[in-house]
Parts: structure tokens; sequence; C-alpha cells
């Protein structure tokens, strides 16, 4: 059933009609002759009373757009109409004014509403009992009819909208947190694949491009050497190429799988590779092992092998051709340390881009780890502290 085009969608369109649907049976009860209903009556033309009909029904079309202004003409309708001898159609209507005033009104004006409602229903009923004895007190039945049901009704409806709209305040809210954490999922999950990407393909590349430079800037090389050169440049490439392959695997598969896990995954304990491929490229590693080694957390693992080859790489870049690699087993966590000499020029000159001590400094912070570079005493050091979990 389509709704009649001169009722409107909005509602503006849905108070109108029911202005019109309140005069129109205001109008029917006037024309069966439900006026006066007290015995009174000025000597007046009966056709007085449409009157404040027609501006109580004018009241009803301006509830929700000016409640005040709505309880205003309302209450005034109904007194003239009252003065009148009242009538039936001006009464009932006058109960839609005073339920409106409450659903649409401000706080403030539906506390004074009930308060009044009350009151004169106890005045009513105190006047009947002094009148009338105690068959009186129904006196104030009517007020409380017309006037304390259609504002306590009115009050329930209020605060159960306002109820509704907090709830969907906060669903609203939580709905909202829920998609800034899945974004700061998301951004957490772009940091750490950038940081794997840069660690794979910076520290295998600056190999391949050190050995590159090496041959490419000191003719006459033996053929010993050359080979041994491109052995390097060769088990650099393949590695990084396996590492990288595992990344876009993991990006492309289901969602659950870590990158940290896996055959290809990189481990503390297989340093000696790392140390044999920096040597090859020019950097001296001297490296001691302290404590029980002991399988670690596969975080720690990884976050351990990285910050060792980011800090060797630099070493080979920017240092003086020596390194210095320390790996502590505490009882409750691992402490790797490099150092290296500053100055040399680094070989190849290689310029980086600044990203591998934030990533190191980083890795170190999402495992509640400690981490410190910088000079001293002429050399560079770093030091990461990364918490096993164990307790002693």
């Amino acid at each position: 059933m389509r709704t009649p085009a001169w009722i409107g969608s909005g509602t503006p369109g849905r108070d109108l009609a029911l202005a019109g649907a309140s005069l129109a049976g205001g109008l029917v009860l006037y024309g069966v002759g439900f006026q006066p209903q007290f015995p009174w009556r000025p000597p007046v033309p009966e056709a007085l009373f449409l009157a404040p009909l027609a501006v109580i029904c004018v009241a009803v079309g301006l509830r929700r757009a000016a409640p005040r202004t709505s309880l205003a003409l309302g209450t005034g309708a109904v007194l003239a109409d009252t003065a009148l001898g009242v009538s039936l159609g001006t009464a009932l209507i006058y109960t839609q004014v005073l339920y409106d005033a409450c659903v649409y009104g401000p706080p403030r004006l539906w506390r004074w509403l009930l308060g009044a409602a009350v009151g004169l229903s106890v005045a009513g009923a105190a006047v009947g009992a002094l009148l009338w004895g105690w068959r009186g007190v129904a006196a104030g039945v009517p007020f409380v009819l017309a006037g304390v049901l259609p504002v306590l009704t009115g009050v329930s409806v209020r605060q159960y909208r306002d109820q509704a709209a907090a709830e969907r305040a906060r669903a609203e809210q939580t709905a909202r947190l829920a998609e800034l954490d899945r974004r700061q999922a998301v951004l957490a999950e772009r940091a750490r694949m950038a940081r794997e990407l840069h660690d794979v393909v910076a520290n295998h590349l600056s190999a391949v491009a050190l050995h590159a430079t090496a041959v490419l800037s000191a003719p006459g090389l033996d053929r010993d050497r050359v080979d041994a050169a491109l052995r390097v440049i060769r088990e650099s490439s393949v590695q990084g190429m396996a590492e990288m392959r595992q990344l876009i695997g993991l990006l492309r598969g289901p969602a659950g799988e870590d990158p940290t896990e896996g055959p290809t995954r990189v481990r503390l304990d297989e340093l000696d590779r790392l140390i044999e491929r920096v040597a090859a490229a020019g950097l001296a590693v001297r490296a001691t092992v302290t404590g029980t080694p002991r399988p670690l957390p596969v975080g720690v693992d990884l976050a351990a092998y990285r910050i060792v080859q980011e800090s060797l790489t630099n070493a080979l870049r920017h240092g003086a051709g020596a390194a210095e690699l320390s790996v502590a087993y505490e009882p409750a966590e691992v402490v790797v340390t490099v150092e290296n000499p500053i100055g040399g020029g680094g070989n190849g000159r290689l310029e980086g881009a600044g990203a591998g001590l934030i990533g190191m400094r980083e890795r170190a912070a999402l495992l509640d780890g400690r981490f410190s570079a910088g000079p001293r005493d002429g050399r560079w050091r770093v030091v990461a502290a990364l918490p096993t979990g164990a307790s002693g």
C-alpha cells in the first residue's frame, strides 16, 4: 500500500497528516454532539467549539518543529474549550499534545508537565472531597486520565528512545574502535613486512654490490679471486631470492601464517654462514659466544639474527674492515653485541637509507627488549638485549 502523496515522506508531512486526522476526528465528534460535556454553557453559538479544535490541531502539527509553542497553543485551546463547556474531541487531542511535549520537548519540559499533572490531579481530588465528601475524590480521575497518563506515557517513550540512541552511539563507537584496531593491525603488519623486506633485500644486495664493486674497481684480478667473488654474489643472490620468495608466498597465502616460521627461517645458531659471507666480502669478524646456547622463541631468534645481520652489513659498508660479534645467553635474555672501528670509508662507499637502525630498534621494542647504537671510544657499538621468557 502506497502512502498518499499529500502526506509526504518526511517528518513534517507525518505531523501534518496527524494534525489532519485529529481535525477529522474532532469534527466527527462535534457532528454527533459530544459537546458540551459540562452542564454550564455560556450563551454563545455552539460553532465556537470549532475554534479551539482548529487551534489544538495546529498545535499537533507543530509537535516536533516547536514543542513549546505546540504546548502553549494546545493549553490555550483546551482552556478556551473548557470555558465553553468542554468538548470531547478537543480534550482527547490535548492528550496527544501533552504526550508530544514530553517526547519531543526538552527534559525540563516533561519534568514540569509531570509535576503539574500530578498537582492538578491531587488538587482536583482534594476539592472534590471538600465539596462532596469522599465520593468527590473521583473529581481527580479526569486529571489523571487526561494529564498524568499521557505525560507518563510520553516520558516512558522518551526514555526508551534516549536509551536506544545511546545504544546506537555505543555500537557506532565500538565499530569505529574496531576499525581503528584493524587499521593499526594492518599498519603493524606492513611495518613488519617492511622490516623483513629491508633485511632481505638490503643485506643480500649489499653483499652483491660490494663484491661487484670490488671486481670492477680492481683490474688484473686473477681467476681465483674473481671466482670467489662470483660465488659470494651467487650465494647471496640465491639466499636473498629464497627469503624473498618465502615472504611473497606468505603475503599471498592464508592470513594465519607467520613469516618467522617455515623451512627458510633464519636462526641465531646459523651465524657461521653469515660470518663466512661477510668475511668473503672483506669484513673480518671475531665471534664469541658466552653462556649455554639454547633454543630461543621464534620471534627472539629471528630478531637477534636480523640485528646481527644488519650490524655486520653496516660494518662492511662504513667500517674499517673488522668487527667483533658477541652473543651472550643470559638466564632471561639473549644479548648480541657488534663493534667495529669507525673510519676507512667502508668497502665500496655504499650509502644507506637510514632504515637499518630504525628497523633494529623497532625489532627490539616489539619484544620489550633494549637496544642501543652509537659511537664509543672510536668504535661503533650496537647492543640488543632481547627477553627470552625464561626465569633463570
